[in-house]
């Protein structure tokens, strides 16, 4: 799973059932401690395993419903029971009985709304297979488990407008697996250590189009208005990776090899469903080489969703995307943003699909590798500094939270929910990194792929794979995984350098905070005549640890980590001078400049020769650190835009990358200087995020513009919050409830806005009492969604945030409550009942 990322955030930064012979459970496993991360969370216990799933469904659009069929075959794991318990939450039961041939015995049941207690008809023997069918309702919104900052629900079946009320969003059915909520729409054993074949037939208005795992064998119509689809999987994987999805979709048709590899987009998009997901096939090509192990499914199938609960998720050859994956060329031309989250999804495959997790304790053997996928395509595709620029972000979240107290294989924690973080997959991903780093490429991915052979269609924890490299390697790995995966937190670095002349030597000091040791590998650069000689070191488990090396003079600069791989804070106060040496030596190293850069930006206002720096890195070759320097400048200081007004200008018309272009424009329009040839020439680029940016600084400059470009598209429009803050008087003061969707989540954050820019909070203030106070479908949706999605994660980092959150969702609620007194409809009253479920989840 993707989750999507909150970077809101870093501005406002502000009893268990157990029915065999033997169901003795470790003495720690506590359900009832007053502290739920002091228990241990233990694996599964397997009393009976899955061996077949068959699937009948029929969906009941206004009820919000699905009556299902479900034959699942079984069989003792190890120990004969005559017992057998079921995940079923929040289900009508109608029938529950035995299989035989074409006859069905009737067994006693009990169930509690979460699960289905069974006796069977006898005791069954060790791989004594049997057949249970029941019959159910399946009731997603009566389910009583809660989603989290990660997975923001957990009905496991999702009704999206079933009744098509409202405007310009399609109808849609998807599920959501993951952690434990398919469990929700059919009777299984609902736990990453079952594994299972299956068959589902699907039900469902002619219309429409459906996507499951595994091959669609037959689709016929019914002759009353409805059609039945068939899709069988023969391969075995978890329950969680079962998917259905049914809507409006165009189907664009792709291939790898023999393997069909279709891309279901909204209508709208299907023009474009090949620039945002047409590298799927080289992915699949790229992982399989690097792996040596085939893409290992039937197909690979991609859809998109509304109202998704999360960013995307790796159902088994069905993989489902949160709906801003879709992009428009204006959009694409800047950056595909899908293309990480489309790698991560597919990576997942080998690593979470083919092997998963044994249980959520491990869940790092999915997420780190499904992360670290991202680096490994970027690097493949647009080369390492692309791939380092997007591990540092990668960093920079994990390090933004509170997550240095949490170890990446976690046996105690208080919601499985709670394993969905930056530990699980930015920390994850580093470690994986420097794992590749220490033990080099080649016995690092020859160890990949026997972890793979080795645990193939199985389940797996970090110690399988510690072996795995191990065994290739023919390294000890114990002290890797201890302090990395079985600890927590990273190094905390403080360097001192001195050089004597009379020995000409220069002598390196690596302190360590005493709070946590580590050792590891490491890097210094020691640079003489802009020319730099690498000295790799052993840094032991100690409070210092100090290396001496040659030096003919004083270096101009010692670079510490220097390949930029361990995961550290690393203090080692540099002068500006320093900083200057080690930005010309960091030729190809993303992160050397990038740390240089950020020194410039900091001393900008009382350095000259910082300034220098700072306005030279505009011109470096990576776009990356383009727009870093461009975004560091300090676009309130006239001395510092006199200077770097007039290469400004020239990026903003003339960069080969539209993205660093919207950098300078952005920047520009925030020291309030707009050239009217350059903007003008800027407001008819292909990208819609310079078209707006450009256009936001005419109308500045010139409010009277606004009517020269009151015609553009609603995509210019949204690409910069700048442009929706100059429109929004006019479309309240003419009531223009149709672009009320355009600012519905910055609105959501207006109390949050104004901590950072008083009259741009005013402003989405105005636009939320605006919208709240109108019949204004869409944009409530989005607000609700917004609410319910970044209350969980605010609640966590930053409760102060999460009230206010929690205050505005009331007031919006007021709000559309006295609109609906003034003009009473269907419309309004379902916004206001979508406002008080987001209410409900943020208590």
């Amino acid at each position: 799973m993707k989750k999507t990322l909150f970077y809101i955030a870093t501005a406002f930064a502000l009893s268990v059932t157990i029915n065999a012979q033997v169901t003795t459970l470790p003495p720690s496993y506590n359900e009832n401690q007053s502290d739920p991360t002091k228990i241990y969370r233990a694996e599964a216990e397997r009393i009976n395993n899955l061996v077949h799933t068959k699937l009948d469904l029929k969906f009941d659009y206004a009820k919000q419903q699905a009556n299902g069929e479900a034959w699942l075959t079984l069989k003792p794991h190890f120990y004969t029971t005559q017992k057998l318990t079921l995940d079923a939450k929040a289900m009508l039961i109608h029938e529950v009985a035995l299989v035989n041939g074409a006859n069905k015995q009737k067994l006693n049941y009990t169930y509690n709304d979460e699960q289905i207690f069974i006796d069977l008809d006898k005791a069954y023997k060790k791989d004594q297979e049997y057949t249970i069918y029941i019959k159910y309702t399946a009731r997603p919104n009566e389910v009583k488990q809660k989603g989290s900052s990660a997975i923001s629900d957990a009905k496991g079946l999702y009704f999206i407008n079933p009744d098509g009320t409202e405007p310009n969003k399609p109808t849609q059915i998807w599920t959501q697996g993951e952690t434990e909520s398919s469990s929700c729409w059919f009777p299984t054993i609902d736990k990453t250590n079952q594994k299972t074949s299956q068959e589902i037939y699907l039900t469902y208005p002619e219309k429409y189009v459906s996507l499951s795992n595994g091959l669609l064998k037959s689709s016929k119509k019914n002759g009353n208005g409805t059609k039945t689809d068939y899709w069988k999987f023969d391969y075995k994987h978890a329950p969680y990776l079962f998917f259905v999805g049914i809507g409006d979709y165009a189907i664009i048709k792709d291939k790898w090899k023999n393997i069909d590899v279709d891309y279901y987009v909204e209508p709208e998009y299907k023009d474009y469903a090949k620039e945002i997901f047409g590298a799927t096939p080289d992915m699949i090509t790229f992982f399989s080489n690097i792996l040596d192990y085939q893409f290992p499914w039937d197909k690979y199938h991609q859809m998109t969703a509304r109202d998704y609960v999360s960013g995307a998720m790796e159902n088994t050859g069905a993989v489902l995307f949160y709906e801003a994956v879709q992009q428009k060329p204006g959009e694409l031309i800047d950056e595909n943003t899908a293309e990480p989250i489309i790698a991560h999804e597919l990576f997942h495959h080998w690593f979470g699909d083919l092997v998963t997790a044994e249980s959520w304790t491990n869940l790092t053997v999915n997420e780190s590798f499904a992360n670290y996928s991202e680096y490994l395509w970027f690097e493949h595709r647009y080369g390492k500094e692309k791939a380092d620029e997007h591990r540092t972000t990668d960093i920079q979240g994990y390090k933004m939270g509170d997550n240095f107290t949490k170890s990446l294989v976690r046996p105690h924690y208080n919601s499985r929910e709670d394993m969905f973080d930056a530990v699980s997959y930015n920390k994850g991903g580093a470690i994986l990194h420097m794992l590749r780093n220490y033990l080099g490429d080649e016995a690092f991915f020859k160890g990949l792929n026997y972890y793979l052979k080795t645990n193939e269609f199985k389940k797996a924890e970090a110690v399988q794979l510690r072996l795995a490299l191990e065994e290739v390697s023919g390294r000890d790995l114990n002290w890797f995984f201890d302090q990395w995966y079985n600890g927590s937190g990273h190094p905390k670095l403080n360097i001192v350098y001195e050089y004597n002349p009379s020995t000409k030597k220069v002598k390196v000091s690596v302190k360590q905070d005493t709070k946590g040791l580590f050792e590891f590998p490491f890097a210094i650069d020691v640079v003489e005549n802009g020319k730099a000689t690498r000295h790799n070191v052993w840094v032991g488990k100690q409070v210092e640890n100090s290396f001496e090396f040659d030096a003919s003079q004083k270096p101009e600069v010692v670079i510490p980590n220097a390949d930029q791989v361990l995961l550290a804070d690393i203090t080692d106060n540099k002068s500006i001078e320093e900083f200057i040496a080690q930005y010309k030596v960091g030729k190809g190293t993303y992160d050397t400049r990038r740390l240089a850069v950020e020194a410039f930006t900091n001393a900008q206002a009382t350095n000259p020769k910082a300034l220098e720096a700072l306005i030279n890195a505009l011109n470096d070759p990576y776009e990356g650190i383009r727009s870093i320097a461009i975004k560091g400048l300090d676009t309130k200081s006239p001395k510092v835009m006199e200077k770097a007004k007039a290469k400004l200008l020239e990026i903003a018309a003339k960069d080969p990358k539209t993205k660093v272009q919207g950098d300078a424009l952005n920047s520009l329009n925030e020291a309030k200087i707009v050239d009217q040839a350059i903007f003008t020439q800027a407001a008819q680029s292909k990208s819609f995020r310079v078209q707006s940016l450009a256009i936001a600084g005419l109308v500045k400059n010139n409010p009277s513009a606004i009517e020269q470009y009151k015609n553009i598209s609603d995509d210019v429009i949204k690409s910069s919050d700048d442009l929706v803050a100059q429109f929004l008087p006019t479309w309240i003061k003419n009531n223009q409830v149709d672009k009320a969707k355009l600012v519905g989540e910055n609105a959501a954050f207006y109390e949050l806005i104004k901590f950072q820019d008083p009259s741009a909070g005013k402003t989405f203030e105005d636009a939320f009492i605006w919208m709240m106070s109108n019949d204004t479908p869409e944009a409530t949706t989005q607000i609700a969604n917004t609410f319910a999605r970044y209350f969980g994660y605010f609640k966590e980092q930053n409760p102060m945030v999460a009230n206010l959150l929690r205050q505005t969702a009331n007031k919006g609620l007021n709000l559309k409550t006295e609109a609906y007194k003034k003009q009473s409809s269907a419309s309004l009253q379902k916004q206001i009942d979508e406002l008080k479920k987001a209410i409900e989840k943020m208590k």
